[in-house]
């Protein structure tokens, strides 16, 4: 990767974009019309927590330097199933305040067009369509905010003022405390979870009746009542059911949604058996109450300074709720 006032290497011709299913915020693009300005493609899935802690970056990118030139494209490539829904994204959208052009790649036809791997991937293309840049994950923000004005004065954009340097985000967006954080993101679905402590184990596909460990271990989950296991997620049969994990974070998130009936869901969080008090997420309040109305990433912890393994707890008042993926902060 060059640095600020190297070269720049070409990577490649921008590939094209007509297999995206949809677009939101903008008529169809294609390379050739976007000739002439700098483009910064974002690969992104909306439930992604390390996506969602760049887009402050990238959206102060695409207010800073849109009258220099820069076209901020994210192109929106679904991890889970309910993500394929126009709708849903289109809600994340509004949710997020991004104004930038999305294309909606359910079909991961872009996503394949540009070989890519990540979520979320930077690709920063020149104003004669060439990419010369990229970056997978989170990061490296300063480098990349250098290269937009590298490729903005090549283009014979108007100079602009000095670099924004970094962006703090809020809530869900800001930055992870990489110095605490010891837990991996924890799949609840058979094709990639890991760590299931129930006793009875995963029976895929099939509802069963599942119970917690008398002790759970660091990294581990355990489910507790009726549940059908699927490939992607854990889904609730009878009310009542519970999710329980040991982990070492500032934050703790579920990627959750009522599922197929779209009632809302109510639901009830502990940390190491009580509420969660001052260390409660977004999505809670401090007696760990929250209801679950659509599918999404979901912020239920937030410790305060003092990060040390707790135990946590979830527990659904009604059927229906659909559990995917832990991700930590």
């Amino acid at each position: 990767m060059a640095g600020p006032g190297q070269t720049l290497r070409a990577e490649g011709r921008m590939p094209a974009l007509d297999g995206a299913t949809g677009w939101l915020n903008t008529e169809p693009l294609t390379p050739e019309g976007l000739r002439g300005r700098v483009v910064l493609v974002d690969f992104w899935t909306y439930t992604c927590i390390n996506w969602l802690r760049t887009l402050p970056h990238v959206r102060a990118w695409a207010g800073r330097y849109r009258d220099q030139g820069l076209v901020v494209l994210g192109v929106h490539t679904p991890e889970f199933s309910f993500e394929q829904d126009a709708g849903n994204v289109r809600r994340a959208v509004e949710r997020s305040g991004i104004t930038y052009p999305v294309a909606l790649d359910s079909d991961y036809a872009i996503w394949r067009a540009f070989a890519n791997r990540y979520w979320p991937a930077l690709y920063f293309v020149d104003a004669t369509g060439r990419v010369r840049h990229h970056w997978f994950g989170e990061g490296d923000f300063e480098r990349s905010e250098q290269v937009i004005r590298q490729l903005l004065a090549e283009s014979g954009a108007d100079p602009v003022g000095p670099p924004l340097g970094p962006v703090a985000g809020d809530g869900v967006e800001a930055a992870a405390d990489w110095g605490s954080l010891e837990s991996g993101e924890t799949y609840l679905g058979y094709e990639r979870t890991g760590g299931f402590a129930s006793p009875e184990g995963p029976v895929p596909d099939e509802s069963r009746s599942y119970s917690l460990p008398a002790r759970l271990r660091p990294d581990h989950w355990a489910l507790a009542g009726t549940w059908t296991v699927g490939s992607e997620a854990a889904v609730l049969d009878e009310a009542g059911g519970v999710i329980s994990c040991r982990f070492h974070a500032r934050d703790l998130h579920l990627v959750m949604g009522p599922g197929a009936r779209g009632a809302p869901v109510p639901f009830r969080v502990l940390l190491d058996g009580r509420p969660p008090g001052g260390a409660h997420g977004a999505d809670v309040d401090e007696r760990g109450g929250g209801v679950l109305s659509e599918p999404r990433l979901h912020q239920l912890i937030r410790q305060p300074p003092s990060v040390a393994d707790r135990q946590f707890e979830i527990e659904f008042a009604a059927p229906g709720a659909e559990a995917l993926v832990f991700t930590f902060g």
